[in-house]
């Protein structure tokens, strides 16, 4: 095949970053000279994650709505008005054959701009339940691939296939070790690990559970590896100086070392945070964001508690019953393993690769 030139838009949090990696990357894989260029939100997270994964990435000028406080709305219309503009700058510079949208400020004016000029547009939906600018494009869009069945509510049924959710391949295929993974936190091989992610942004409810009760993991033998998101890192970041069995941060970069070494973790239940829960085969205790759309952290982790495959306490509960409900899945080990289990036979590997070769062959 000639050279093939992709586009991929979007960002905003790892959910939408990490999957445009796996999927840029199984583009190379299979077209090894194909060019792509990544358009995020300048300010956003993508702006350095996507450089650190070996891609050039164009920032726009664009924000969301905000629905706390609508006079930060004001500039809004010449935000939207100027990133038009340097869509169109950056899509008739490089000439994509394809621009694929996971999600994020970034994806609508792209993708939008996209097929005004015909060029053939893909969307990556990991929800359960689609947000309205992904529902809008889904109409003119070439192939929508969402993560799970039921998603012809919201796209043209004849456009969806389910292919899961990508996951990097430094976390779908882990090679290091559990011990060289908790030497690289500096903890000890001889105790249960438990991980704590409450997401790129931190989990409030989480991290005020585990600074509330942080002294009983000592106490049970037990050592926490501690992302605590960056909104309010130095709080909690405090609360473990001194303590050899702690390893806080406010980001972990590394995270195939995080669940190579993790026993048991405690997550939101975000769309990529489940998938990858299922790909690794942890034993998780789940905290569903109550606020996201719908509720749908809350349908995703009910659908592996159903099947065994996971724990779940309410976010308002989360400060009472987290830390106790973490020690007693610690001290029961046949709980673990019937988890591990469950977890992992819904576990989809391949999802990128599917996803590459869907945008491939439509291009042709």
């Amino acid at each position: 095949m000639n050279e093939q030139k992709f586009i991929i838009a979007g960002g905003g949090t790892g959910g939408h970053i990490f999957p445009a990696i796996a999927i840029a990357n199984a583009l190379k894989q299979q077209i090894p000279n194909a060019k792509i260029l990544f358009v995020g939100a300048k300010g956003k997270m993508e702006m350095e994650k996507i450089p650190q994964a070996g891609y050039e990435i164009k920032g726009l000028d664009i924000a969301g709505f905000n629905r706390s406080s609508l006079i930060k709305n004001i500039g809004l219309p010449y935000k939207l008005i100027k990133s038009f503009i340097q869509v169109r700058s950056i899509i008739n510079a490089f000439k994509p054959n394809a621009v694929i949208g996971v999600g994020g400020y970034s994806t609508f004016p792209v993708l939008k701009y996209a097929q005004t000029k015909g060029i053939k547009t893909f969307i990556h939906e990991s929800n359960s339940f689609a947000g309205k600018a992904n529902i809008m494009l889904g109409k003119k869009a070439t192939k929508i691939f969402v993560a799970s069945d039921g998603m012809e509510k919201f796209f043209p049924l004849q456009k969806i296939i389910v292919t899961g959710n990508p996951v990097r391949k430094t976390i779908a295929q882990i090679t290091v070790t559990k011990n060289e993974a908790i030497h690289f936190f500096q903890l000890d091989e001889n105790k249960k690990t438990v991980l704590t992610i409450g997401g790129s942004l931190g989990a409030k409810s989480i991290n005020e559970a585990i600074a509330l009760h942080i002294d009983l993991f000592e106490k049970n033998n037990l050592q926490l590896i501690w992302q605590t998101g960056k909104t309010t890192a130095q709080e909690f970041k405090t609360k473990s100086i001194g303590k050899k069995n702690i390893w806080c941060n406010d980001f972990i970069t590394q995270m195939e070392m995080a669940y190579a070494a993790a026993d048991i973790v405690i997550s939101r239940a975000g769309a990529m945070a489940v998938t990858e829960l299922c790909v690794t085969g942890k034993p998780t205790v789940f905290v569903p964001f109550p606020f996201a759309a719908e509720d749908h952290q809350t349908v995703n982790a009910k659908h592996l508690v159903e099947k065994n495959a996971a724990l779940i306490i309410k976010d308002n509960e989360a400060k009472e019953t987290l830390v106790s409900t973490v020690i007693a899945l610690s001290n029961n080990e046949e709980q673990q393993k019937t988890l591990k289990q469950n977890i992992l036979s819904l576990a989809i590997n391949n999802a990128d690769e599917r996803i590459a070769k869907e945008i491939i062959e439509s291009i042709k």
